[in-house]
């Protein structure tokens, strides 16, 4: 093996090496990156008054965040309950009843319902051709679209949500005709995981 040859192999070495050291160090930073900013997130969100670091002689990374669980998690079996599903109805009707409020409210709700609790009838998670013919993107079909817009397109409308990668939380509302949709026989995770993963996964 000539000098050349050497030299070329023990590049491809090193760069085969650098490669996959990105693709190793990347996933556990962008992990480890997020963990971090919700821990100095949940600090925040969480009221002084009830941290536990407050009242410890040193601070616990973290312990916001198990506390917020234990928080929704009781507010979710609080909900459930007979007392619990009179009270957050109570609330609910307040909110309903102010102006600016009721809308936001209304929708955030509605939006979190239709993901939370999917018609099992329904499959939810579909495929359609965007932003032009022959590129397809995956998208949640959240609801058939009954009102004015229906009315004046003379066809079955879904409204269908087409979120952006690798943060799914944001994204396009896009009004679809029923015909040009393909649904999914998947769940909600594995789309979004295919989503979140920019596409590295497969939807199986």
């Amino acid at each position: 093996m000539t000098d050349k040859n050497i030299k070329k192999s023990v590049f491809s070495k090193i760069r085969n090496n650098f490669i996959a050291g990105i693709v190793v160090l990347i996933p556990i930073g962008i992990t480890l990156y997020l963990t971090l900013f919700l821990i100095r997130i949940s600090g925040k969100i969480i009221p002084k008054e009830i941290n536990p670091n407050n009242y410890l002689p040193f601070d616990i990374p973290g312990v916001e965040i198990l506390m917020a669980l234990v928080i929704i998690t009781f507010t979710g079996w609080l909900s459930l309950s007979f007392l619990g599903k009179k009270f957050f109805e109570y609330f609910n009707n307040i909110l309903k009843k102010i102006p600016i409020l009721r809308t936001i409210y209304s929708a955030i709700g509605q939006m979190t319902e239709s993901f939370a609790k999917p018609d099992k009838k329904q499959k939810s998670v579909v495929l359609l051709e965007y932003p032009r013919k022959g590129i397809w993107a995956v998208g949640f079909a959240t609801k058939e679209n009954e009102g004015l817009i229906k009315d004046k397109v003379k066809e079955d409308i879904i409204n269908v949500f087409v979120p952006t990668t690798p943060n799914p939380t944001s994204g396009f509302l896009l009004m679809v005709p029923k015909k040009d949709l393909i649904y999914l026989d998947v769940t909600f995770e594995q789309a979004s995981k295919f989503i979140v993963s920019a596409g590295t996964t497969n939807i199986d």
